[in-house]
Parts: structure tokens; sequence; C-alpha cells
């Protein structure tokens, strides 16, 4: 495959509601696979996001989402976690369910503008997805796999990053909720 550029990815970084609900028309069987959830430290992009001082535990959850077992999102959560014993306690219970099952459901949610952003090559996060990958996949992400938007969900005065890295399979296939499945060729040759 090509070069997924901002502009081929555009209808999946501009896509608004639940990401999770968009991709799981793709196929059969949706899947979040936990990579990583616990206390760890905030990077600056999520400082800055967040307003947040640069001291004080956060609490972050890495995941792989999954269609039909092909993995084409990895994502991002985090939050200070003064937050975990206030608006977002139910994060800690979430295990491998969807966050849009905590986001889209409680209408007290109010989400960001959508902000497309390309990562570093060689950047603190895309080293952390791609060791993640690799062991959860058996196989690198593609070298294309650069392309990520990131919003900030708020509940009770709390806020919630989130940032969600796309395949560049995605790049030919539409994010749309309506009609039929689409499938999308993987870089292994299946087709979701």
């Amino acid at each position: 495959m090509g070069i997924a550029s901002r502009d081929s990815l555009r209808a999946w970084l501009r896509a608004p509601g639940s990401l999770s609900r968009r991709l799981a028309r793709l196929g059969q069987h949706f899947e979040v696979q936990i990579l990583r959830q616990g206390t760890h430290p905030l990077r600056a992009q999520e400082l800055k996001a967040l307003g947040l001082p640069r001291r004080g535990c956060t609490f972050v959850r890495e995941v792989i989402l999954r269609v039909d077992g092909a993995p084409l999102v990895w994502a991002r959560s985090s939050l200070h976690t003064t937050a975990l014993a206030g608006p977002w306690a139910a994060l800690k219970g979430l295990g491998a369910k969807p966050l849009a099952n905590l986001l889209y459901a409680d209408p007290r949610v109010k989400r960001s503008e959508l902000q497309p952003r390309r990562l570093s090559r060689n950047g603190h996060t895309r080293r952390q997805m791609q060791k993640q990958w690799l062991h959860a996949t058996g196989a690198p992400p593609s070298a294309q796999m650069l392309w990520s938007r990131n919003s900030v969900f708020s509940r009770g005065g709390a806020d919630l990053r989130v940032m969600e890295l796309f395949v560049p399979d995605l790049a030919g296939i539409s994010p749309k909720l309506g009609g039929g499945r689409q499938g999308v060729r993987t870089g292994c040759g299946s087709k979701l």
C-alpha cells in the first residue's frame, strides 16, 4: 500500500462519535485488546491537552482495536488519577469493553474538537506503540502508521484525553455508520 496521508485518512480523522462503533461495522467481530493499563507518567502533549501540572500521578490505558482479528487502531487514553475517584471512576472496571461505552452513554460527557496529528517517526509515543504492536500482533506496524486523532472528553470538571492511531489500510475504507460491511485488506493479505 502507498503512503497514508492526512488527506487519505481524513474521513477517519474527522469522523464524529464512537470509533469503536464505526470499526465494528467493518466485520463480524470487534475486540479491544488491552496492552497496558495503570499509573504511568504523562507525556508533554497530554499535559498540555489536559492542562495538568508536571507533577502527580496519571492513569493510562493503551489498547489495540481489532476487527475479525486484524489490528486497525492503537489507542492511548490518559487522565489524572484523581479523576478515577470521581467522574471517571468507571474506567477502572472497564476491562476489555470499549471506552465508547463510557463516553457516549452519558449526556454529561462533552468532547473537544478532533485534532489530527502526525506522529514523529522516532518519538516516544511511536516507539511505545511499535514495541506493543510487535508484541501483541507478532509483526511490526506499518512504517506509514503515523496519523492519529486526539480529543479531550470532559465530565464533572475532569478531563480524559484519547489518542487514536490508524493503520494506513483504513485510508481506502469509509468510516460511515450506515450501510453494510465494507471490507478492508490488511497488510497480511486477508480481507476484513
